[in-house]
């Protein structure tokens, strides 16, 4: 099987630099459907099973209330499972815009099940779950705190069965590097396949390793990329896998 796992900026672009990010911050307020059509045309060319979506609009006046998950979706012929990334009593679900900042989970499984779970701390509080044939995704966007990131990974561990095949997959914001994991792994037994430590952010210039695709050890790795294209300031992960069927059946 394979799986991405894209920050997708809402589709507004890849700035290009942090003085072009700040002269073109009303691509936040409205954006042409330029930027999604590339990032849903590579998508689709990947021919990945399971997409794992942060940041994308459910359909806000910034995109012409076009509802990009949804729209994804059809074009991909995949189920989608997703939410407001905010707490289900948050002020952020009343604003215009950010009430449609959602994170989602594609699928070509139509068995898949899903659960919303939101954590007690932090703004972004989402984490998707979907059982896909044996297999436990989890889709995440973390803080921005450091503080709130630590104890959000702690909730989160929480989530994760052992001795089940399992992918946590998103947006984490690591800005202090992947060693912030390292506890989390340890409680969870999961395992970073980039290997190198590829940056994914910003993508016009990758410095930082943001974005994860986190596997328990009942999965093996057959291949994993993160593919150097510029349609969000997020650079995208790939990962084709396969189960461990001696470990599903004990």
């Amino acid at each position: 099987m394979r799986i991405l796992v894209y920050n997708i900026a809402y589709g507004t672009g890849s700035p290009g630099g942090v003085h072009k990010r700040l002269l073109t911050a009303h691509r936040y307020l409205k954006t042409n459907g330029e930027h999604f059509e590339k990032i849903s045309d590579f998508i689709e060319s990947s021919n990945a099973d399971i997409v794992g979506l942060v940041e994308a609009d459910a359909g806000s006046y910034r995109t012409g209330y076009h509802d990009q998950i949804a729209e994804l979706a059809a074009r991909l012929k995949h189920y989608h499972f997703g939410s407001v990334k905010y707490g289900e009593n948050s002020f952020s679900r009343n604003i215009p815009i950010l009430n449609k900042q959602s994170n989602a989970l594609l699928t070509r499984d139509l068995s898949a099940e899903s659960k919303l779970h939101f954590l007690s701390r932090g703004m972004k509080k989402l984490v998707i779950e979907v059982d896909i044939n044996d297999v436990k995704v989890f889709v995440v966007h973390l803080s921005l705190r450091k503080a709130v990131r630590i104890r959000q990974l702690t909730l989160l561990a929480d989530l994760i069965p052992a001795h089940t095949p399992v992918i946590v997959a998103g947006d984490f914001n690591t800005m202090s590097g992947s060693q912030e994991l390292e506890d989390f792994m340890l409680d969870t037994g999961l395992i970073n396949p980039n290997r190198a430590e590829l940056p994914t952010y910003p993508a016009w210039k990758p410095k930082k390793q943001l974005d994860y695709l986190l596997h328990s050890k009942e999965i093996t790795p057959e291949y994993f990329t993160v593919p150097q294209v510029d349609f969000s300031d997020h650079l995208p992960l790939i990962m084709d896998f396969k189960v461990i069927l001696c470990a599903v059946e004990n």
